[in-house]
């Protein structure tokens, strides 16, 4: 990143050739980040933008900006989302309905699809998107057995309430991802009602600028989360002093390292969220 970005060549400019430890490396500033990664000027990216995918993404202002991945950092990162798909529970031949949003430059839609091809057990794919109306998705759930449904959870939960006015049998739903938001518990009674044997899991946490951030963890508590083995590094910092937490139940901001992501290198980047270890 540095012998190749402008911007990590200017950020890291005190910092040694040789560090023992992530902290030696300052906190990525998110207002110089986007503002050097522009277009077409850019002094971000380690190379030339010819072999990629663009997505936009909100980040953490709201402001869209752009977040192209390699061919082969989107292959990589596909590979260890589809595995944690299975730590969630997606089971060997699941139909899945995927209600992502999809189009202008929108991530969910696609990443989940990928993922989902990349996934280490064999699965039947049903790419719905979150503008299809509730009625039809309702619909293909009952014409198709529907088992797993993949969404934001206002999508998920809207679905519900249409597959409840429909008086609906909708057993054939065996698992709710989400993915996008938290999973409040006031929407968990109406998943519940139309979906009675449907066990509720997070699909992952990431994001279009971040990259991945942290795998599921099977359990009772579905914001339960840990970092994606070889290709991430999650820091919990103080938010006045930086510094890193390392006990548990002490809440703090959320940095991301992407082991794999050269082209956009991601290091120590606020990724907008809060977290707290669990101890685990």
């Amino acid at each position: 990143a540095r012998t190749h970005s402008p911007f990590y060549r200017e950020a890291f400019k005190d910092v040694p050739r040789t560090i023992s430890h992530i902290t030696e490396l300052p906190v990525v500033d998110q207002a110089a980040f986007w503002a050097a990664n522009r277009w077409p000027e850019n002094t971000l990216l380690t190379g030339p933008l010819t072999d990629a995918g663009v997505y936009k993404t909100g980040g953490t202002t709201g402001a869209p900006k752009f977040s192209p991945w390699t061919r082969g950092e989107h292959a990589d990162a596909m590979t260890a989302f589809g595995a944690g798909m299975v730590r969630a529970g997606l089971k060997p031949g699941h139909r899945v309905a995927n209600l992502m949003a999809s189009g202008e430059l929108y991530s969910g839609m696609l990443f989940m699809e990928h993922g989902l091809h990349a996934c280490p057990v064999e699965n039947v794919r049903f790419p719905v998107g979150s503008a299809t109306a509730d009625e039809a998705i309702a619909e293909l759930i009952a014409n198709f057995q529907i088992q797993v449904l993949v969404g934001e959870p206002m999508k998920l939960s809207a679905v519900a309430e249409c597959v409840v006015k429909r008086g609906q049998d909708a057993g054939s739903v065996e698992l709710v991802l989400f993915a996008g938001d938290l999973m409040f518990d006031d929407l968990r009674p109406i998943l519940a009602r139309a979906f009675p044997k449907a066990t509720v899991n997070s699909i992952g946490l990431a994001s279009v600028d971040a990259g991945l951030v942290a795998a599921p963890v099977p359990g009772p508590d579905v914001r339960v989360h840990e970092e994606f083995a070889n290709r991430t590094l999650v820091e919990i910092v103080d938010d006045e002093t930086g510094e890193p937490i390392t006990i548990a139940g002490v809440p703090g901001r959320l940095l991301v390292t992407n082991l794999f992501r050269t082209l956009m290198p991601i290091i120590r980047y606020p990724a907008g969220d809060r977290a707290e270890w669990t101890g685990d």
